[in-house]
């Protein structure tokens, strides 16, 4: 299996192909972008030519700070989970296909939406060509998604929704779906009978609050004889989802299941139910994958995974701002189907391929 892709120690991350100096040499700095100083000819000259030179080097600078490709900015909502860096390998895929370059940048953290609202705005004053956002907060991007908007640069949105419809397209999992498909085999090795808890991400993220809205109409409709006795947010972190985790399993000694939402919620509660010596007892089903949740559902402490691709998620929504630029008008929306990963079918050549994507090939 291939190691997990490493975390970055910086920020921002910018991917430009390199460049064959045999074809390309080197441009010596042009006499056109002078640096001028108080003593400069430029400046002590007579009134008219200092407006003329001045106006003249405004324009030369303008030339000089002219990007060689396009650039287009990529806003994940965090960087700490493999999911993240399998968003930024699709879309240094897509870049590197196309011949652009992009800018990496999120918050270190999910839940801080301030955070990303301040990149946006930076990514809005460099005059990007277009932005590629996974939203934090469906309502607290909405006012920057605008600005971004009246800017005149094209965005798309990936992965979760923002109340907005200023995008040029809106790229995701199917995440009620996935829900659905979660209910769905929970209550299948339940034998549609007993008590689950639900480990839910946190409030305000829309493809979460879809999974989990997913998960409890299936529940009512279609298994009447499961009862969904706790719901807590483990707010998109690992030792936060462990410990409601161990709170639901004190309060509800008689629970059966457990549904995770999304990566760091699902972490948390196989922990949580490894810890009580409950492994293979409580069953769990999670959502997204991680080397750490492979080996879970190899071990059977997780019975399985409901999967999505966000490689080709963050490959997709970077195309549909490329094809935008060129006049091509892409879909407003384009769902990709998520995928029920079990003990198994892990070995499947289309499932290894899924949950094992080559992306240190694209991230060098």
């Amino acid at each position: 299996m291939r190691r997990p892709a490493r975390l970055f120690t910086t920020e921002t991350q910018r991917h430009r192909e390199p460049k064959d100096k045999s074809k390309r040499p080197e441009k010596e700095r042009s006499p056109l972008c002078p640096i001028v100083t108080r003593h400069s000819p430029l400046v002590t000259g007579g009134s008219l030519c200092l407006c003329v030179s001045v106006v003249s080097l405004a324009f030369v600078m303008l030339a000089c700070r002219r990007r060689e490709r396009p650039l287009y900015a990529v806003i994940p909502k965090g960087q700490a989970n493999a999911f993240w860096q399998t968003v930024h390998a699709g879309a240094a895929a897509e870049a590197k296909e196309v011949g652009v370059d992009i800018d990496w940048n999120g918050p270190a953290l999910e839940s801080d939406f301030t955070r990303q609202i301040t990149i946006v705005d930076d990514f809005i004053n460099r005059h990007v060509d277009g932005i590629v956002l996974a939203p934090n907060d469906r309502d607290a991007l909405a006012p920057a998604i605008h600005r971004v908007h009246e800017a005149g640069i094209p965005l798309t949105v990936i992965d979760s929704g923002a109340n907005t419809d200023e995008y040029v397209s809106f790229v995701a999992t199917d995440n009620y779906g996935g829900g659905v498909m979660g209910a769905r085999r929970l209550g299948q090795i339940l034998g549609k009978r007993g008590n689950v808890a639900l480990i839910a991400n946190a409030p305000g993220s829309a493809s979460t609050l879809a999974r989990e809205q997913g998960f409890e109409d299936t529940l009512a409709k279609e298994f009447p004889e499961i009862k969904l006795v706790a719901r807590q947010y483990g707010m998109a972190e690992y030792a936060r989802s462990l410990t409601v985790t161990e709170d639901i399993l004190t309060a509800h000694p008689e629970l059966n299941g457990l549904f995770a939402s999304n990566e760091s919620s699902a972490v948390g509660a196989v922990q949580g139910v490894k810890g009580r010596g409950l492994a293979g007892k409580i069953k769990v089903v999670g959502f997204d994958s991680s080397p750490k949740l492979l080996d879970d559902l190899r071990s059977g402490s997780i019975d399985a995974l409901v999967v999505q691709d966000p490689f080709q998620m963050a490959y997709t929504g970077l195309k549909t701002l490329i094809d935008s630029r060129a006049g091509r008008q892409p879909p407003k929306r384009i769902d990709l189907p998520p995928t029920l990963v079990t003990h198994d079918s892990l070995s499947e050549p289309k499932i290894q391929q899924l949950i094992n994507p080559d992306i240190q090939k694209y991230l060098r």
